[in-house]
């Protein structure tokens, strides 16, 4: 029989701390205290991280609005006021640490600062830069990169570009561009509801 080996606070702390943008540091953190220390005794707590983490989910994905905005802070300052044990303050102290940033709001409006939430991102082929040698195509797992390689005699090429609903944004074609005409934009930020 295997010894399962139990999470600890502290550790979910120092593995979410590595990642840099604060909204998916709050979503692990969260993903694993539900999956690992959480006691699920006390009703703040249980149901608190179950709702927080669903809309931290809605924020990374880019469907976060206001309203969950406000849901999850009304949630973690009740967490952090109700929790019966010190495991379910931290938590709630965790995901309140920046929300008195902006950032939460930046991603509410459809811009993740540190461009690590995929939803927010696009990796895009800069013609210019394309010496049309097609090692992007080739590294690309998921058939999201058209185009043809140049062959010598030959014209009217079908210029290199990456399909943005089959991208998965792993950077495998951004390594091995000699280039470096690859790069990760933000698409048009979204505008505030209600304007």
């Amino acid at each position: 029989m295997t010894e399962v080996k139990e999470l600890k606070v502290e550790d979910i702390k120092k593995s979410a701390e590595e990642k840099g943008c604060p909204v998916q540091k709050a979503l692990y953190y969260i993903t694993e205290f539900l999956s690992g220390p959480m006691c699920g005794r006390c009703f703040p707590c249980a149901m608190g991280s179950y709702e927080a983490r669903i809309r931290l989910q809605k924020i990374v994905d880019g469907y976060g609005t206001e309203a969950d905005l406000s849901a999850l802070k009304r949630i973690t300052e009740q967490m952090a006021e109700g929790s019966l044990c010190k495991k379910g303050k931290d938590t709630a102290k965790f995901i309140l640490e920046w929300m008195s940033t902006n950032v939460y709001d930046e991603h509410i409006n459809g811009r993740c600062p540190s461009r690590e939430c995929k939803a927010f991102i696009e990796y895009r082929i800069i013609p210019e830069k394309c010496i049309m040698c097609g090692l992007c195509k080739d590294a690309c797992k998921y058939g999201a990169i058209l185009g043809e390689k140049k062959e010598p005699y030959k014209s009217g090429y079908l210029p290199f570009e990456i399909r943005q609903k089959r991208c998965v944004k792993c950077g495998d074609c951004m390594a091995v561009c000699p280039t470096e005409a690859i790069i990760i934009v933000e698409p048009r930020v979204k505008e505030p509801v209600g304007v």
